[in-house]
């Protein structure tokens, strides 16, 4: 009896304590609309709303990076689709980045992150590059792990932990997985061709956008081969997918020098000079583009599609057999112009719930 009283206080105990944690587990809605299937997520995502609220602030805080003046959203910018306008980001010490920085457009559907890395299937690995980078340094965390931590103990940091892990103390792990239920709500489905192609909304499009929606799903010119599904890119997974493509190609851009892609990380000659072929939603907003930044409008890269690549890259054996090249009158051109600006979301780039919870310093 007395055993059974106490392992009943002992619970009672435990109850009371789980329940004056402060921890607030509800989970995020996604309020996706209906003919997008939600994101798959690894078994150690965090997805509640306090644990993205958590990830919001860090994210625009620049007291997360060493030296205290840059943030994710320094080179993720909300208004450029979390994308960067600069050819390649510059890190808190002011070294140059060694590629363009990728726009954070429906993170939490891609099945590969980064330009050129195969093994980088999730937010929670991607972001420990950015923070703990040393060649180049971009965020500067190593090293001054110690310093950022105590800056996150401010009472408005504290209730925010507490809130999302049921603990006011910031540690590593709980920073990543905050930042990564952040990005996983970075989501964009309301475009123009969103409400036209899943809406049932056949005026949404002009139909100068309709021709260019013809010219981008053509054989000739084979664009969704590479830019396809409801990612617009083979890196791309969803609840209802069940087979993933591989998403590297070489596209004519490499010449045999310089960034050589993700030969990088598999030391496969045959991947020399693949590279992620990113989403296209909301790309009238991202340039400059391709990975080094050196296309600086979508008529520079339409005319690069056009010539079937660049210098000595249009002839390697490696190049994608969908890579042809194609002629295009100024007509045609200005079309499928229209259709790629049909993928920006202006509710996603204007959406508060992904805005600074602060004041930014300019």
């Amino acid at each position: 009896m007395v055993k059974s009283i106490k392992y009943c206080f002992l619970g009672v105990l435990l109850a009371a304590i789980v329940a004056c944690s402060g921890q607030d587990t509800t989970p995020y809605q996604w309020n996706l609309p209906d003919s997008i299937p939600p994101p798959p997520l690894p078994e150690q995502a965090v997805m509640t709303q306090a644990s993205v609220e958590l990830g919001r602030h860090l994210f625009y805080d620049t007291g997360l990076s060493g030296n205290g003046t840059l943030a994710c959203a320094s080179c993720h910018m909300q208004g450029l689709a979390f994308a960067d306008n600069r050819a390649k980001s510059v890190g808190a010490e002011g070294e140059v980045l060694k590629r363009n920085a990728l726009a954070l457009v429906n993170v939490a559907y891609h099945s590969t992150l980064t330009w050129a890395h195969n093994g980088i299937t999730q937010p929670e690995q991607q972001i420990l590059l950015p923070l703990f980078n040393e060649h180049p340094v971009e965020m500067g965390v190593t090293g001054n792990e110690a310093v950022i931590l105590e800056r996150l103990r401010s009472a408005q940091y504290q209730r925010l932990f507490e809130h999302a892990f049921g603990n006011p103390e910031p540690t590593w792990q709980n920073i990543v997985l905050a930042l990564s239920s952040f990005v996983r709500t970075l989501v964009s489905f309301r475009s123009p061709f969103d409400a036209y192609a899943y809406g049932g909304d056949d005026d949404a499009l002009s139909e100068q956008a309709l021709a260019g929606l013809n010219l981008f799903f053509s054989e000739r010119l084979e664009c969704f081969h590479c830019h396809g599904g409801i990612n617009f890119t083979q890196s791309s997974r969803h609840t209802s997918q069940a087979v993933l493509i591989k998403p590297f190609h070489h596209t004519g851009f490499f010449t045999g020098q310089g960034d050589t892609g993700l030969y990088d990380v598999t030391r496969d000659p045959n991947d020399l000079g693949r590279f992620r072929a990113p989403t296209l939603r909301n790309i009238a907003v991202t340039a400059p583009y391709m990975h080094d930044g050196s296309l600086q409008t979508l008529e520079q890269v339409i005319e690069f599609y056009e010539n079937g690549g660049r210098g000595e890259g249009k002839y390697d054996p490696r190049k994608s057999p969908f890579i042809t090249g194609f002629a295009l009158n100024d007509e045609e051109r200005q079309a499928l112009l229209a259709f790629l600006h049909s993928l920006t979301d202006d509710q996603f780039l204007s959406n508060p719930a992904h805005s600074a919870p602060f004041a930014v310093p300019e």
